[in-house]
């Protein structure tokens, strides 16, 4: 089955390579995208980008089609920042994705203070280890491990995955939330989310960031890595140091449209543009 939708405010390329999922790769004219338990072929035909997937609703949701990105990509420019103006009319394609909780919990767990070559190469081992094997329209692939699946193993196949110091972040952080569940975490607003994740072992400010805003769809989530440090000096002239005082400075200035911002700027500093 497959759907298409308007190349304008879709662009896979934009989308799957701006840092905020790990579980794609190139495949044919397009790429192959893995959430979960579920997998999509996603290309362009020149005028409409086209999923195909036995699960089309679910990946309908996924790339978030029902969002008024037109209007995110106006309330962008009405902030008057050159190089938000510039990202925001160069990547309208750009979308936040709406990905599975608990895969975003362990991918940015292990996404700390690594590249992202590696951290595809962690993950898609864990999933070889633990996962379920997939036969799908465009060949076998793997699950993303659950939660149960990931606190029983040993710390040895975290080890063996190359999660280096992070194997015993992920051991006990599974673990945890394998007793008490993902569904209070969802309950709770961007603020309260940030508190309950910075609660978990190897969760520091910007992955919890990262997590709320990636897996939990808080858009009042801000990020700052070494590329919105670099943002926050030369294109608003801020003096601050501290990551979390950074954080809130853009949240204050964007609100409820921070983590739109958020990858705008990231992806736009990133492509020099």
């Amino acid at each position: 089955m497959k759907f298409d939708f308007d190349a304008q405010y879709f662009n896979p390329e934009h989308t799957l390579e701006c840092g905020q999922v790990f579980r794609f790769s190139k495949y044919k004219d397009g790429y192959l995208v893995i959430s979960a338990d579920k997998c999509a072929y996603v290309y362009g035909d020149g005028v409409k980008i086209v999923i195909e997937s036995e699960d089309t609703d679910y990946f309908y949701r996924y790339f978030d089609l029902d969002r008024n990105y037109p209007e995110i990509v106006e309330r962008a420019k009405s902030f008057d920042v050159p190089l938000l103006t510039r990202s925001a009319e160069l990547c309208k394609g750009l979308r936040i994705l709406n990905q599975n909780r608990e895969e975003m919990i362990f991918s940015f767990i292990i996404s700390q203070n690594n590249n992202i070559p590696r951290i595809k190469g962690i993950i898609a081992k864990l999933c070889a280890s633990l996962g379920e094997k997939k036969q799908g329209p465009f060949g076998e692939y793997y699950s993303f491990p659950s939660t149960r699946a990931l606190a029983e193993a040993d710390i040895s196949v975290f080890r063996s995955a190359g999660a280096g110091y992070r194997d015993a972040y992920l051991c006990e952080t599974s673990k945890r939330l394998c007793l008490d569940g993902v569904e209070r975490l969802e309950k709770l607003d961007g603020a309260q989310l940030k508190r309950e994740l910075l609660k978990y072992k190897g969760v520091g400010g910007k992955v919890a960031d990262c997590i709320a805003l990636f897996g939990f769809g808080k858009t009042d989530s801000f990020p700052v890595d070494t590329w919105l440090e670099k943002v926050y000096r030369e294109d608003f002239g801020g003096q601050l140091k501290d990551r979390d005082k950074i954080t809130k400075f853009f949240t204050d200035k964007f609100g409820e449209y921070s983590g739109y911002m958020q990858q705008y700027l990231f992806y736009g500093k990133r492509l020099n543009l």
